[in-house]
Order: structure tokens, then C-alpha cells, then sequence
């Protein structure tokens, strides 16, 4: 089974292009990780103010040490985040079917 976070962030009135920013940074840097096996984050066309991050890892492991790297340090913690008005995030594991 893979460990999955979808996460929701909400971007406080005008740090749209702050958090598009971050993520455009984060994004390639996560794919690299040795644990990662998807990442992808989207912008909601009708509230641009909303993005969603789909996450895949090869286990639960994988994902505290995405939270735990530079560049989540540095993109996430220290540029995003703090522009959010909202952060929500889901965790759930694969079935292999």
C-alpha cells in the first residue's frame, strides 16, 4: 500500500501568485524525493484562490521525510503556508486491488 495526502490550501485575499509561486518551486523538488511516486498540484479555475496537492508516496515514512526536507522548509513552511488563510489535508493508503 502507498500513503497518499491530498491536501487543500486556501490562499489568504491576494497571495494567490505567493502560493502559485511556492508550489511551482516545490512541486519538481518533491517529485525527486526517493520516496515520492506522484505529486501534483492544481489551481482551481473558478476560485483561483483555492489549490489542491494529490501526493503519493511509497509509505508513511516517505511523506515525514517530504515534511521534514529544504525545500519543504524553505517553499512550503517558509513562503506558502504563511499565506494561507486555510490548510487542510487528507491522509488515506491505497488498496491494491
Amino acid at each position: 500500500m502507498s500513503f497518499v495526502c491530498s491536501a487543500i490550501w486556501t490562499a489568504r485575499p491576494g497571495q494567490e501568485e505567493t502560493v502559485r509561486d511556492a508550489l511551482e518551486k516545490l512541486s519538481p523538488a518533491s517529485r525527486a524525493e526517493p520516496g515520492n511516486l506522484y505529486y501534483q498540484a492544481h489551481q482551481n479555475a473558478e476560485e483561483p484562490h483555492v489549490f489542491r496537492i494529490f501526493e503519493v508516496y511509497v509509505d508513511e515514512e516517505a511523506f515525514a521525510a517530504h515534511g521534514a526536507s529544504a525545500h519543504f522548509a524553505r517553499w512550503a513552511l517558509g513562503q506558502a503556508i504563511p499565506a494561507l488563510d486555510t490548510r487542510e489535508r487528507l491522509f488515506s493508503e491505497t488498496l491494491e486491488f
